[in-house]
């Protein structure tokens, strides 16, 4: 039989099942690692609208089929669109994923997210936002954008902000990977259940006839388990990390990095040095700075200087190392980009500070969030 792709194909990206008070919503792109598409992130958003509303709902629970939660957000299709000189179809996708963010940030009800596996980029965009993170022995979470000529978004600036000391900025600069033991010990889980528990606890939750986070936090809590960190857990390594990560500059972290490395021999500082060194020097700038400025604001004017920065990466005016990137890590799989400018020290300030203004486009405006209203304290509390 001829397979033709249909729109029945695009309404398979995101199954949904009902039971009783809890509705499922499961990511189904497995071959792609669940890559968030343009639809499934719509989708989202008309689902997460309409349970709000309905008072039979009590809890929403997003989990990913396969291998993956979710890989990030589906870059090749808005790299096509850049190549095209489609640059409005790119921030049109990027408008809409960091919509359904805010909306996940502020939401009335729980939201249950089930990590058993890949989190990464906009995966965690989706679910780190949410009131419950559930990690598993199989997760590995990520936020890699400096590595692809972009930065860490989808409201990371806020969350990576607000990890311990200055461990975000260590996640958000390297791309370093986490497990489910770190991502619980640094907050980015709230609870860790081995995955042979996930189909016992995800039927407890079904059966919930509750809002009440504290309710969903104990049942949660029944299959929990305290996972021991690996002995070479970066973790470990937070005073290393603060000392390094809190300087001033990109510059003068890796200056601080490089010093460590000679008192001492650790692969994990080398590691850490060989991954600034390979991602975009623009990337790295605009990335330190977001994070900081991340730390004094709410998750709504976090995601509306996002959207300012990532239109300026799609413009390409500065420098074009999105499209260079996605070229050389997914595209053509060399993994050599060839970044431009080159060199960190190429990057004068002026360059970075393009990144956060306004976009000097008459049709262009600033990410418009929905109004919220009812929330919980704890979405208050993110604004």
């Amino acid at each position: 039989m001829a397979s033709f792709s249909s729109s029945n194909d695009q309404e398979d990206q995101v199954l949904v099942e009902e039971k009783s008070f809890a509705r499922t919503l499961i990511m189904n792109r497995p071959k792609q690692l669940n890559a968030a598409t343009d639809y499934m992130i719509s989708r989202f958003w008309e689902l997460f609208l309409l349970y709000e509303k309905n008072s039979n709902v009590k809890l929403v629970i997003i989990k990913g089929k396969g291998r993956a939660f979710c890989a990030g957000g589906d870059v090749a299709a808005v790299v096509r669109d850049i190549n095209n000189g489609k640059w409005e179809s790119a921030a049109i996708f990027f408008r809409r994923e960091y919509t359904l963010n805010y909306l996940m940030a502020t939401y009335s009800k729980p939201q249950v997210s089930i990590l058993n596996g890949i989190v990464m980029g906009g995966g965690a965009g989706c679910s780190i936002h949410g009131s419950f993170r559930v990690a598993t022995e199989n997760s590995v979470f990520a936020m890699p954008e400096t590595a692809l000529g972009l930065f860490p978004d989808v409201g990371a600036s806020y969350f990576l902000s607000r990890l311990p000391g200055h461990f975000g900025e260590y996640l958000g600069l390297t791309g370093a990977r986490l497990d489910g033991a770190e991502m619980l010990a640094c907050g980015l889980a709230t609870h860790f259940v081995p995955s042979a528990k996930l189909p016992s606890l995800e039927a407890a939750l079904h059966t919930v006839d509750s809002s009440d986070q504290a309710v969903i936090s104990a049942i949660i809590g029944e299959y929990s388990e305290l996972p021991m960190l690996k002995e070479q857990s970066a973790y470990h390594r937070l005073d290393v990390i603060n000392r390094c990560f809190s300087r001033r500059t990109v510059e003068d972290i890796l200056s601080a990095l490089e010093r460590e490395a000679t008192n001492k021999v650790d692969g994990w500082i080398l590691a850490s040095i060989q991954s600034l060194k390979k991602a975009s020097p623009t990337s790295l700038k605009i990335s330190l700075r977001s994070i900081r400025e991340g730390r004094l604001q709410g998750v709504g004017q976090c995601l509306v200087r996002e959207y300012r920065m990532v239109c300026h990466v799609i413009r390409g005016e500065v420098s074009k190392d999105f499209v260079e990137g996605c070229r050389a890590i997914l595209v053509d799989k060399d993994r050599n980009p060839k970044w431009e400018p080159p060199r960190l020290e190429l990057l004068s300030d002026k360059m970075v500070d393009k990144y956060f203004s306004k976009v000097d486009d008459e049709d262009w405006e600033d990410l418009k969030l929905p109004p919220r209203s009812n929330l919980p304290a704890s979405a208050m509390a993110k604004l």
